[in-house]
């Protein structure tokens, strides 16, 4: 097991630290998606298709290093759709399309996932022609409104259908649909966002900094991308939960960061605030807070990698424990400020928003706790 980062993580970090701190500091996340940051973050550094394997045009590189990229977009409130394509890519890992990764890979493809990765309210039709027809709504999707491909889980369709033999095609050489060589189990779906049968409604949500809509699908086409299975979904539901507590050891840390700044520099009754023993206590216990996530997303990232096995435990872990460390440590941070903190021009909201935004995304703490419990009785 392995919970320090290698050089060359150590490297990747510091590039994409330095790369966002000119393109796309914190302050600048109230204003927004902006492509053309999101353009350099791909041609420069190609964190889009880091995890996709370099027979497709990408790095190949593991969760450990997604992880590290996450971390530093988390801490710059990164705006636009790259934590939803990274969740994309990481569900093409487990039914692999040569046009999708390639398009990730290269920056050109903004993917989402829906989520969680079984979504409910969905339901696909063969055509007549082949291929298959999706209806139905999701309620909230991850960056909708920038992406241009939606990934969905369905669940495959009854025997007698057109069978896939291979991502992507049929065995009679038409669009694939949804047949028993699934087995009756999930499949994924690709469906083009800015296509037929598709509508985006943006909505209002607590984050400012990213945005998602609902995405009402009737009879939107749709390319079968190959078996998933359902313990390839899970294993995808795992790989994510990993991911987002990556990005949100950037938010802790960031936050942490920023207060123990402004300690070091506001006076008050002739101190400095950081003297005084109710700030330097907060102060400590924010730090413990992060020193045991940082721990937790290490072991997670690295199970990804080296033990599968392991995987949903850890995953469990990450999302019980540091989605609360994250939401409790940016709450504080923006309390400690005092006043100023309250401000709508100060950035202390931001990452409340962005911490509170993340620890709800795949459901509340409890629900992980609860899915660990059972996970460790078994």
């Amino acid at each position: 097991m392995r919970l320090v980062l290698t050089p060359e993580q150590r490297e990747l970090r510091e590039a994409v630290r330095s790369f966002l701190a000119a393109a796309s500091p914190p302050a600048k996340a109230r204003d927004g998606y902006d492509p053309a940051v999101h353009a350099r973050l791909n041609g420069e550094l190609g964190l889009s298709g880091l995890t996709v394997p370099e027979e497709y045009g990408g790095a190949g590189a593991g969760m450990a290093e997604l992880a590290v990229a996450l971390e530093e977009t988390g801490a710059a409130l990164l705006p636009g759709p790259f934590l939803a394509t990274a969740f994309a890519a990481l569900a093409l890992t487990r039914a692999p399309d040569k046009e999708l990764l390639a398009g990730v890979a290269e920056g050109r493809v903004a993917a989402t996932l829906a989520l969680p990765v079984v979504a409910g309210g969905l339901t696909a039709r063969a055509r007549s022609g082949g291929g298959v027809t999706v209806h139905g709504t999701l309620q909230q999707v991850l960056s909708a409104a920038e992406a241009d491909v939606l990934l969905a889980a369905l669940p495959g369709a009854p025997a007698g259908e057109s069978v896939t033999d291979r991502p992507g095609e049929s065995s009679g050489g038409e669009p694939d649909g949804l047949g028993e060589s699934s087995g009756g189990g999930l499949v994924l779906v690709a469906v083009d966002l800015g296509g037929p049968g598709v509508r985006r409604v943006p909505l209002e949500t607590l984050d400012l900094t990213r945005g998602q809509a609902r995405v009402e699908l009737d009879g939107a086409p749709a390319r079968v991308l190959g078996p998933l299975g359902a313990e390839g979904a899970a294993a995808v539901a795992d790989l994510v939960a990993v991911a987002l507590a990556a990005e949100q050891l950037g938010v802790l840390r960031a936050s942490l960061d920023a207060i123990v700044a402004y300690a070091k520099i506001r006076v008050t009754f002739g101190r400095f605030i950081g003297s005084y023993q109710g700030v330097k206590h907060k102060l400590a216990d924010m730090h413990c807070k992060l020193e045991q996530a940082e721990s937790i997303v290490r072991y997670a990232a690295w199970a990804a990698d080296e033990d599968p096995a392991e995987l949903p435990h850890a995953a469990a872990l990450a999302q019980a424990y540091v989605g609360r460390a994250c939401f409790e440590v940016a709450r504080d941070h923006l309390l400690l400020y005092g006043g100023v903190g309250f401000t709508w021009e100060h950035d202390a909201h931001l990452f409340y928003k962005r911490a509170k935004a993340d620890e709800v995304l795949l459901g509340p703490p409890r629900v992980h706790r609860a899915r660990l419990a059972v996970l460790m009785e078994a």
